[in-house]
């Protein structure tokens, strides 16, 4: 008898279809790659032909230079050797997709890196029922539960106010987690320019042209100190403690990071103020997806796969973890 999903082959570099001779998010360049979003530790560059959204690529040929693409819309279905490929939003960053692959009479999902939080600079998480979900756990762990997003910025825009003379220098990585912590705050009514590192500037510009109003943005190299007091600025986590942040007004330094939950992860890098802000499902999000798919069968990609896989079995939900490589645990 048939092993369930038996036609994928689950490899430490990525998830292979042999039958149609190609990777899913390969940790290095191969001849064939479907790709579900532009983070670095899934959008490897030099592989000889990608399909991924139209925006994933985008976001790959800013990082990597031309790519050889094949642009798949959210809900097109394209076959590959009888397998049958779409892609549908994943509500993760810009672009990002799980992949819904049907062969044999058997649906296997991808989700690649995911969240149900709302988010208004990518397309919403979508359910998919299936026989097998395979779901990341970057926060696979009880004492993962996400705040509000609006709370956590309300407390941003309360220490700005205490402080007109100083400014809020907000670490944030610079694909989706930047461009999300920008238009949450315009939702929210913060119509002020906002100053940006310079490392931070092409994504954001990327995801204008994507369609995704930001607002007034400036950069904040070059610009007066006075002009910076009561000011947002958004940087690369690792400028924060760094020359470049010297030159600032007295910055009160900010995170925004679902780490920020982890208070030693807040007092290693000098945050003074943490903000939980996630781009990632939490303990809650991720056991209520996988109730809602009512999958035969859960394989953990990455993350904290213990937990989740016990969470798996103590609900009678058959799971394993798999052992890829090269996912990192980004700054969120």
């Amino acid at each position: 008898m048939a092993k369930l999903g038996d036609w994928i082959d689950p490899r430490p570099i990525g998830i292979y279809l042999p039958a149609a001779d190609i990777w899913i998010d390969p940790s290095q360049p191969v001849r064939r790659a479907l790709v579900t979003h532009g983070h670095a530790d899934h959008a490897r560059g030099g592989h000889e032909a990608v399909w991924a959204t139209p925006q994933t690529l985008a976001i790959m040929e800013a990082r990597y230079g031309p790519q050889s693409g094949n642009p798949v819309a959210y809900g097109e279905r394209i076959s590959m050797h009888g397998i049958d490929i779409r892609l549908v939003p994943a509500g993760h960053v810009l672009g990002s997709a799980q992949i819904v692959l049907e062969h044999r009479g058997e649906r296997i999902v991808v989700s690649g890196d995911y969240k149900r939080r709302p988010d208004p600079t990518c397309a919403p998480f979508e359910p998919v029922p299936c026989d097998v979900f395979i779901t990341e756990a970057t926060f696979g762990l009880p004492v993962f539960r996400h705040p509000e997003t609006h709370d956590e910025l309300d407390k941003l825009l309360a220490a700005l106010r205490a402080n007109p003379e100083r400014c809020v220098l907000v670490g944030a990585y610079a694909l989706g987690k930047a461009q999300r912590v920008i238009s949450e705050l315009r939702v929210m009514g913060f119509d002020d320019p906002i100053y940006l590192h310079g490392a931070l500037q092409r994504l954001c510009d990327l995801y204008v042209e994507q369609g995704v109003d930001l607002g007034e943005l400036r950069p904040a190299t070059g610009v007066a100190k006075a002009e910076l007091q009561g000011r947002v600025i958004l940087a690369p986590p690792g400028a924060l403690n760094d020359r470049w942040s010297r030159r600032l007004p007295d910055p009160i330094t900010a995170m925004a990071s679902g780490w920020m939950r982890v208070r030693q992860r807040a007092r290693q890098r000098n945050v003074e103020l943490p903000l939980i802000l996630s781009d990632h499902a939490d303990w809650d999000e991720l056991t209520r997806t996988i109730r809602e798919l009512e999958p035969r069968e859960v394989w953990v990609t990455h993350g904290r796969e213990d937990a989740l896989v016990h969470w798996c079995r103590l609900h009678q939900v058959k799971a394993r973890a798999l052992d890829l490589a090269g996912f990192e645990d980004e700054d969120d």
